[in-house]
């Protein structure tokens, strides 16, 4: 008994504990300033002592003009959004200006630095931008294990070859960032002489902005208009998180997790490691508060949550119904009245009832013989008949399917979620997008089905894929499994753009990626024209960065199940795109099937796999293994000429490295670029990825981290490994967080070789 009495003493200690704990997390925010100027302050952003999360202090400032503006350290912030996990600084403008006086040019060059904060630049929403005439510049962030240089260069030799609205080379130039960074440095190229041109361009400008902001103008380049409008400043994007720990493991802890509203979820940073919380679908506002998630009623709001009929709010939701007399889906269409049959079939069904019951079938037959037009009748109501029923019935199997395959469940995660593109489709639409799913629309056929080629009502490209089966398991969690799968947002990863359930096997669709698949790139094209390896490490890189965010980065993890190069695009500039992402949740478990399945994946499939039946993240691994063979080789993963051994790229590749004679199945251009210190690397790479045993295999995030270092270092092999060094080259690194002003005349003088090596792209 006292042992009971102690326990009961304990628990309400710890219950009264926790209220304390989170009476006394309200009581920090209460007072605390919730705007700063026009900019909302939401937590777990905050000004002033006990007003923030760790990380998120700012600073509310008062301009000369008197205006409170708030700042991040000493970068000003425009605003802040909770639910997107992001925020809008004012990034300075670097330039580059030609002084007449010295017949040289006068640098005003910047760096930011945001290390050891939540912050990331967005890889998704900005790129580095150049703005002038003969001018080369790089943005880079020196760092011992991940160090990042690139650039772009911008030529024109007159005002006439200047375009509005074009940023590809002439005049601007911009080129992408990668994900994770969190410090750059911009840097002029002084080798470029603006002397000529000086008269119409005196002057350049290099910096890192959001992308749907900037809109080039030919007087950027003859008139110092850009400085005016943007008084040397413009918006730049960054991600923020709560850093350095998972859902899974920031739910252990209760003191420390940030999620601490009632109805929010737990979301994994699309930008290096972290994670978000947002309201569960159905609620909106604040979800770092106690009480912060609030029910939404959808009833109010019509124009996002359509409503044909009765709408009857609910807790995370609502319900939508027909009035009495009509039927139908009020929340997708408008309701259908019920139909009554004319009452000459009523008078006729009814008849048709009492002779059967009361006249025995010969003595109906005698009166249907004699009267044939009461027969003319009675067929033609019972085809009148027959049609409604059929309508009724086909109707009933779209509403059928629709609610097996998770349709319901789809749409109360659609209406959840604001902006979300994600589109339901029906069967008639796609069946008009690809004319009937015609053959001349086929682009592709595979194991899990055939893609056809589509265009919409409003002429968007895009691929439908019709697959031939899916898991009866899962089936009621088809539609907010596809859902999930369209929230993936990656470079490197096809888009899911939306689904068809009113069909026995659900339609996907997916955006159109124009130049063909890796396979073709592989096996056909380079029969006509070789593929530079670098061009190779590149796509290997991107395929493997795409994988390793599905492994690592998505929630819930995604397993491909299904990595060939069939299953990887390539878009206008050649780069990776990976496809059919989704496809293990569509893979069948009776054995029947699952036989099938393996005869279209021959050559690609983990021996693991095979034995066990069970697809793990290092099933994928063994995949891309092969995959990157290919890009080494040139041969496809399975050839039926040879001895058995032969036959197996793999099995071929494995005794080729036991016994040193690689050299013998390497591709022509892989070898006549004699870079053989890097192909050893690579060939020991895929020979990790090939291991029989899944746990002696690498993770894919230690594959794409392998590449990107080898891919580096093809790029740059001038790049000293010494920190300092390197450091040296691109202006020194501060450890001062947020804006760094690296002085004037401070140039960037490379050697040729060196500029060469740079990973310059012209811009897209």
């Amino acid at each position: 008994m006292e042992a009971v009495l102690v326990y009961g003493l304990f628990q309400l200690l710890l219950l009264l504990t926790e209220a304390a704990s989170a009476a006394s997390a309200e009581s920090r925010r209460d007072g605390c300033p919730t705007t700063c100027g026009n900019v909302d302050i939401p937590y777990p952003f905050g000004i002033g002592p006990n007003c923030f999360m760790e990380g998120f202090e700012l600073y509310c400032n008062k301009t000369e003009a008197g205006i409170e503006k708030p700042f991040v350290f000493n970068v000003e912030v425009i605003n802040i959004s909770v639910q997107l996990g992001q925020a809008r600084l004012l990034s300075p403008v670097s330039s580059q200006c030609y002084n007449t006086s010295t017949n040289s040019s006068d640098y005003y060059v910047w760096r930011m630095n945001f290390d050891d904060t939540p912050y990331r630049f967005s890889d998704v929403h900005n790129k580095f931008t150049i703005i002038g005439c003969n001018t080369l510049a790089y943005i880079g962030s020196p760092r011992d294990n991940n160090s990042y240089e690139s650039g772009c260069v911008s030529v024109c030799h007159n005002e006439d070859s200047l375009v509005d609205d074009s940023c590809s080379g002439i005049g601007c130039c911009q080129t992408t960032i990668p994900e994770n960074l969190t410090y750059y440095n911009i840097q002029f190229d002084a080798n470029f002489d603006s002397s000529s041109i000086w008269e119409f361009s005196p002057c350049s400008y290099a910096i890192l902005l959001e992308a749907s902001w900037f809109k080039f103008h030919e007087t950027y380049i003859t008139t110092n208009q850009l400085q005016n409008k943007t008084d040397g400043w413009a918006p730049v994007v960054v991600d923020w998180a709560i850093r350095n720990e998972t859902c899974e493991v920031a739910k252990l802890n209760h003191n420390s997790y940030a999620c601490i509203s009632a109805n929010s979820v737990c979301l994994s940073s699309t930008n290096s490691p972290g994670y978000l919380c947002n309201c569960s679908s159905g609620y909106q506002g604040n979800p770092y508060i106690h009480n912060g998630c609030q029910d939404i009623d959808e009833c109010d709001y019509n124009d996002k949550y359509p409503c044909h009929g009765i709408c009857t709010n609910t807790p995370g939701g609502y319900y939508c119904s027909c009035p009495q007399g009509t039927h139908g889906k009020a929340s997708i269409a408008e309701c259908t009245p019920d139909q009554k049959l004319p009452l000459a079939v009523k008078v006729v069904i009814g008849s048709l009832f009492h002779l059967h019951s009361s006249l025995s079938f010969s003595n109906i037959c005698v009166i249907i013989s004699g009267t044939s037009s009461s027969l003319a009748l009675l067929l033609l109501c019972s085809m009148c008949i027959y049609m409604v029923y059929e309508r009724r019935r086909f109707t009933k199997d779209k509403e059928r399917y629709f609610k097996e395959h998770g349709g319901w469940l789809l749409l109360e995660e659609i209406k959840g979620k604001q902006g979300v593109a994600f589109k339901i489709f029906t069967n008639q639409e796609l069946e008009q997008a690809t004319d009937r799913f015609d053959d001349n629309r086929v682009l592709g056929r595979g194991g899990y089905g055939t893609v056809y080629k589509g265009v919409l009502e409003d002429n968007q490209i895009v691929a439908v894929k019709k697959p031939k089966m899916i898991n009866e398991i899962s089936n009621n969690e088809f539609g907010k499994e596809m859902f999930i799968l369209s929230q993936i947002n990656h470079k490197n990863i096809v888009k899911l753009l939306g689904c068809c359930l009113e069909v026995e096997v659900p339609m996907l669709v997916y955006e159109f990626v124009t130049n063909g698949t890796l396979f073709h790139l592989i096996h056909e094209h380079n029969r006509t024209s070789p593929i530079p390896l670098g061009t190779r490490l590149r796509i290997a890189y991107e395929s493997a960065d795409a994988l390793a965010y599905l492994h690592s980065s998505a929630s819930p993890p995604i397993i491909h199940g299904d990595v060939k190069p069939s299953n990887i695009l390539l878009d206008e500039n050649y780069m990776a795109k990976v496809s059919d992402f989704g496809a293990s949740k569509l893979v069948p478990k009776d054995e029947d099937q699952f036989a099938t399945l393996v005869q279209g994946t021959c050559g690609y499939l983990d021996p693991e796999y095979l034995q066990t039946c069970q697809l793990t993240d290092k099933s994928d691994v063994y995949s891309f293994g092969v995959v990157l063979l290919e890009l080494l080789t040139g041969k496809k993963a399975l050839c039926f000429e040879g001895s058995e051994e032969e036959r197996s790229l793999a099995s071929n590749f494995i005794a080729a490295m036991n016994e040193n004679r690689l050299l013998e199945i390497l591709d022509n251009q892989v070898k006549s670029e004699g870079d053989m210190e890097l192909i050893q690397e690579i060939s020991e790479l895929a020979k990790q990825c090939l291991n029989v045993r899944g746990e002696e295999r690498p993770t894919m995030k230690e594959v794409a981290t392998e590449l990107d270092k080898l891919r580096k270092s093809k790029l740059h092999p001038w790049i000293p490994h010494n920190a300092e060094e390197t450091e040296s080259l691109l202006g020194e690194s501060s450890n001062d967080h947020g804006l760094n002003y690296n002085g004037i005349d401070t140039t960037t003088s490379y050697t040729t070789e060196k500029r060469l090596a740079l990973d310059i792209e012209y811009g897209r």
